[in-house]
């Protein structure tokens, strides 16, 4: 009864909310830029993919494959796998931990599944049984404790939800696996659950993201994406959505196929855009080669591989949005956690050239310099992971004549001279940090 009250309450806070109808589809640049102004300077980002999949952890009946995608990779018939659900129970789960180890490696924003495309709801919906609170033994409201304790910790909370479903009868195309009707009606599904779903995550979460997924679906139309983008940012005008909301991402480099698609910005999954990017966008990758837990997967990237793939991205303009996949008793694997904090380390000295930098068209020298500007244009940063004869040698960018020279981590200005149109910096013997070193300039 108390479900059917709220959901009856949601129902009418929702058809209010219609006759106000702004199309924010029509939003100037100008505000645009302000809008996005904060996720710009914030450059680095935490993906959290986290469910009841966790439990399986990559393998169903000794065979192993599938992470989130387990239930598909198996063809798990549903009943089946909702027992995951009555299994799921993750007692050291440490919302204020997770938190921690965001900030200690540097993450201004974090982005967690709300639903993936299996179904499950990780917060306590009013639209469904079918989550944390009703179906599973654990009964605490995650996504409460991790949007307050990013709150405290001046983190940004953002929620990843799927737009398929493999769990609701009305959502999945005739003859797949998980159909559980003659006749689905997506249409139904849209917006009996998926639209009234997503505006109980912003009225109960704030969250200043909304990351879909699952829009390849032949059901969702761009048409479709555009109402929804719509419809979110009438509820907090705001919010900030990715390209997956509508039809207007191209394959797994994610960039806009068209001008007017709908969502806030581009996302390339598992790849790094091969120039300077032409609009917003965001780079997701996984640490070792999932996105949720499986218990078998030790390729584990170094913390060398992520720091350069952070310099690059920053230096062509993009944000780096890096996963981890928590386990089913609610731990971050000790690998992600050690490279984070390796992250976070570099960061410390180098920060200055990441967050609030802008990328550009001459954004590296050779393999091994990377650049990025200041906001203001004041400054030029140059990034490098490797040099020769304790100097650095530099033939694209031209510092002030007679002004000083910094390393970031050092306190003395070096040494540089001309050579022809060369510029040679003389590097201190003792260098600040591991993995790359950044000079500053004007």
């Amino acid at each position: 009864m108390k479900k059917n009250i709220l959901m009856i309450s949601l129902m009418i806070f929702l058809s209010s909310a219609v006759f106000a109808q702004k199309n924010y589809l029509e939003e100037s640049k100008e505000v645009k830029t302000k809008r996005m102004q904060w996720w710009d300077d914030a450059t680095f980002g935490m993906f959290i993919h986290w469910g009841i999949y966790s439990v399986p952890a990559g393998e169903y009946n000794g065979k192993g494959g599938g992470a989130e995608w387990i239930m598909e990779t198996h063809k798990i018939p549903t009943a089946e796998y909702e027992k995951y659900a009555a299994q799921f129970n993750p007692q050291q789960f440490d919302a204020k931990q997770w938190v921690n180890i965001a900030k200690n490696a540097g993450v201004k924003y974090i982005v967690i599944t709300s639903k993936h495309h299996d179904g499950f709801s990780m917060w306590d919906s009013n639209v469904t049984k079918y989550d944390i609170m009703d179906a599973s033994p654990f009964k605490r409201d995650i996504l409460k404790e991790l949007s307050d304790a990013c709150k405290a910790a001046g983190i940004k909370f953002a929620l990843y939800h799927s737009i398929m479903d493999w769990h609701q009868p009305d959502a999945m195309s005739k003859g797949s696996i998980h159909q559980h009707t003659v006749n689905p009606d997506f249409a139904k599904y849209r917006e009996e659950y998926l639209k009234p779903q997503l505006a109980e995550l912003i009225r109960k979460y704030d969250p200043a993201i909304l990351w879909f997924d699952g829009e390849w679906i032949p059901e969702w139309t761009e048409a479709q994406g555009k109402d929804l983008y719509n419809y979110l940012r009438n509820i907090k005008p705001s919010l900030i959505i990715n390209n997956r909301v509508g039809k207007g991402r191209d394959g797994m480099q994610g960039v806009k196929k068209y001008k007017d698609a709908a969502g806030d910005y581009d996302t390339p999954e598992q790849e790094i855009l091969a120039g300077a990017g032409q609009d917003y966008w965001e780079s997701c990758m996984t640490i070792n080669n999932n996105w949720g837990y499986v218990k078998a997967d030790h390729n584990w990237k170094s913390a060398q591989t992520l720091i350069d793939n952070l310099v690059d991205i920053t230096s062509k303009g993009g944000n780096y949005l890096l996963n981890v996949g928590p386990s089913a008793e609610g731990l971050i694997p000790g690998p992600s956690v050690e490279r984070l904090t390796e992250m976070g380390d570099w960061l410390k000295v180098n920060k200055e050239a990441i967050y609030a930098t802008k990328g550009g068209k001459n954004y590296k020298e050779g393999e091994h310099i990377k650049f990025t500007q200041s906001n203001n244009g004041k400054f030029t940063y140059a990034i490098f992971n490797k040099a020769d004869n304790n100097e650095l040698l530099l033939k694209t960018v031209q510092p002030k004549e007679g002004s000083k020279i910094y390393m970031l981590g050092v306190k003395e200005p070096l040494v540089w001279s001309k050579k022809g149109n060369d510029v040679v910096i003389k590097l201190p013997a003792q260098l600040p940090c591991k993995y790359a070193w950044t000079i500053k300039m004007t």
